[in-house]
C-alpha cells in the first residue's frame, strides 16, 4: 500500500532491552550493517540494473540538497545502499485497549517511550501482536519500508523504499534526516510531526529547485489526497473518542464500535468517488480494523498545523525553524504540546496553513 507508506513510517533504533527481542534487533541491525555498500561503489557495478542505479543517483542528488540547503545533518546516512531481500525492513506492532484510542507505549534507553514496537522478522511482530489480542488490546502489524538509528549508525538507503516515487523517496530522506537533527525521547507525536513538516517543506523546495513542476503539481494532489484520509481517520478517532467516554454497557459499546468503522468504510467510498478513479488507499481496508490501525494518524498529523505556523512565524527561514523547535523540544512535555498542538489535536485538524518555497 505505497500511498499510505508514510502513515506507516516511524523511527526504530535498537533498544536495550533482555532476552529475545534484544536478540533479533541487534541481528536485524547486524544485518543491514552487513549489507551495506558506499553508493558509489554499487553505481560502478556493471551488473547494478539501470533502474536502481538511476534511483540511487537521485537520492544522491537529493541527499546532498539536504545538508547544502535543507541544514539538515552532513554525514554519512544515506550515502550508501543496503539490498535486504525483502519489501519490509522492519514490522512495528501498535496497540490500544478495546475501549480506548491512546496508543500503548513501550519505553528504552535512549529513545524514551515509544507508540510501537519493531521486528525484523514479519512472523515475529504478529506473534507479539497475537499475544497483545490475547491480553485483551486491539492490535495490529505494519511493515516499514524505510529505517533510521537517528544517526548513532550509518543508516543506507535500502531496497525497500525503491519501488517509490521520486518524490516520496526525497520525502524520506529528509523526513529521516530531521529525527537525528531534533529527537525528544518519549515523545512520538512530537518527533514525528516535526519529520512530516520538514519532509513536506524540503521536498516542495527540493522540486523546486530541480525544475520539476509536474511532479510538484502531482505531489501536491498526492498530499491533498492523503490529507483528506488523514482526516477522515482522525474524525473517527474522534468519534471513538467520544463513545468511549460514554457510560454505556461495554456489549453495547463493542457494537458501537463496529459500526464505527463501519461508517469509515462507507465515508471513504465517497471520499474515494471524488478521486477520479485513485484507489491507492483501497488495500487499507482489506482487513478488520480496530482502535490500533489510526494510531499512525494521529501520531504523524495531530500536530503538523501548529509546526507550520512555527515555520511561517520565522518566514519559512529553516535555521530559525529548527532552533524555535530546539526552543520547544525543552519544555515539559504538556506545555509542549500546547505550545505546538494548540485546539488543533482536539479538533484533529491536518489542513496545513501555510506552504513555502523559500
Amino acid at each position: 500500500m505505497p500511498s499510505f507508506a508514510r502513515l506507516l513510517l516511524l523511527v526504530v533504533t535498537v533498544p536495550f532491552l533482555h532476552g529475545c527481542y534484544l536478540l533479533q534487533a541487534a541481528q536485524g541491525q547486524m544485518q543491514i550493517a552487513s549489507k551495506r555498500e558506499p553508493i558509489e561503489t554499487v553505481l560502478r557495478r556493471d551488473s547494478t540494473p539501470e533502474q536502481t542505479r538511476k534511483r540511487l543517483e537521485y537520492a544522491s542528488a537529493a541527499r546532498d540538497f539536504a545538508s547544502h540547503e535543507l541544514h539538515l545533518p552532513d554525514n554519512a546516512s544515506y550515502r550508501s545502499y543496503a539490498d535486504l531481500g525483502r519489501d519490509s525492513v522492519v514490522w512495528n506492532v501498535f496497540a490500544t485497549r478495546e475501549f480506548s484510542v491512546e496508543p500503548k507505549r513501550w519505553c528504552f534507553p535512549i529513545v524514551g517511550c515509544v507508540v510501537y514496537r519493531g521486528y525484523f522478522k514479519e512472523a515475529s511482530a504478529r506473534r507479539y501482536a497475537l499475544h497483545l489480542r490475547m491480553r485483551g488490546y486491539d492490535a495490529m502489524v505494519g511493515g516499514v519500508p524505510a529505517y533510521s538509528t537517528l544517526g548513532h549508525f550509518n543508516d543506507p538507503i535500502l531496497n525497500t523504499m525503491m519501488g517509490w516515487s521520486d518524490a516520496q523517496l526525497a520525502a524520506t530522506l529528509f523526513h529521516e534526516l530531521a529525527h537525528q537533527l531534533i529527537y525528544v525521547p518519549g515523545d512520538s507525536q512530537f518527533n514525528e510531526t516535526f519529520a512530516t513538516a520538514v519532509e513536506e517543506v524540503g521536498l516542495e523546495r527540493w522540486l523546486v529547485s530541480i525544475g520539476q513542476p509536474q511532479q510538484l503539481v502531482a505531489w501536491r494532489k498526492y498530499q491533498d489526497r492523503q490529507e483528506q484520509f488523514i482526516q477522515l481517520l482522525l474524525r473517527t478517532r474522534d468519534r471513538l473518542r467520544t463513545l468511549y467516554a460514554s457510560n454505556l454497557p461495554e456489549e453495547q459499546m463493542r457494537a458501537r464500535k463496529q459500526t464505527i468503522f463501519g461508517e469509515l468504510k462507507f465515508e471513504y467510498t465517497t471520499l474515494r468517488a471524488s478521486w477520479n478513479g485513485y484507489a491507492g488507499y483501497d488495500r487499507w481496508f482489506d482487513r478488520a480494523l480496530n482502535n490500533a490501525h489510526l494510531v499512525s494518524a494521529a501520531t504523524y498529523h495531530g500536530c503538523l498545523p501548529g509546526f507550520m505556523r512555527i515555520l511561517d512565524s520565522v518566514g519559512g527561514d529553516l535555521p530559525r525553524f529548527y532552533d524555535e523547535v530546539r526552543r520547544i523540544s525543552k519544555l515539559a512535555q504538556e506545555e509542549r504540546t500546547a505550545v505546538v498542538c494548540g485546539d488543533d489535536q482536539e479538533r484533529g485538524i491536518t489542513t496545513k496553513n501555510t506552504k513555502t518555497t523559500k
